[in-house]
């Protein structure tokens, strides 16, 4: 069985530059736009955590970031999952790109998410709020040993005591829904 997918747009400049060769899941910003309004989409999202040598949870890391408008959220890792690409590899690809290349996640022996988060457009549906689009998210809590230096757009990886994670305040910096899907991933976690 064959499956066709779309011709690639001509690049135009170099945010319109498709993926690595081989990554038919490169979409252009305006395909993105035309999918998000049609289908949901499939994203991953990461608490990551250092645990002690019992595997219980001693920090929790999340990522500090700059809107458009200058205020200063939280944030977990995340992001899509491309066309082709298996769950363990968008998981780790989204670890490196937020944390570095040095933060050596351990990816989990089984990719069974300890959430499922359902966004929607519109708020009221779900707990959780995505203006862009509706999006399902499998959501992991994946232990890391090494240096966490940000990349892309956060600003720094901030870690934390589990408590002062789950604090009001921390819960309050996680913007649409996100507060809740941490406290409760991190409940799956033991914590």
């Amino acid at each position: 069985m064959s499956i066709d997918t779309a011709e690639l747009p001509e690049p135009e400049g170099p945010e319109d530059r498709p993926a690595p060769a081989g990554n038919p899941g490169w979409l252009s910003d305006d395909e993105l736009r035309f999918v998000r309004g049609r289908l949901p989409v499939v994203y991953v999202e990461a608490v990551p955590v250092r645990v002690d040598g019992l595997g219980k949870i001693t920090e929790v890391g999340l990522l500090l970031r700059s809107t458009p408008e200058g205020v200063l959220t939280r944030s977990l890792v995340s992001g899509r999952v491309r066309f082709g690409e298996t769950l363990r590899e968008a998981l780790f690809r989204h670890l490196e790109n937020d944390l570095g290349p040095m933060a050596f996640p351990q990816m989990p022996t089984t990719l069974v998410p300890v959430q499922v988060a359902e966004y929607f457009p519109m708020p009221g549906i779900s707990p959780y709020v995505d203006e862009r689009q509706h999006a399902v998210s499998l959501v992991y809590v994946v232990p890391v040993t090494g240096t966490c230096n940000p990349r892309q757009d956060a600003l720094e990886v901030t870690w934390m005591s589990p408590d002062e994670a789950v604090s009001p305040q921390t819960l309050d910096e996680l913007p649409d829904g996100r507060g809740r899907l941490l406290r409760d991933a991190l409940a799956a976690g033991g914590c």
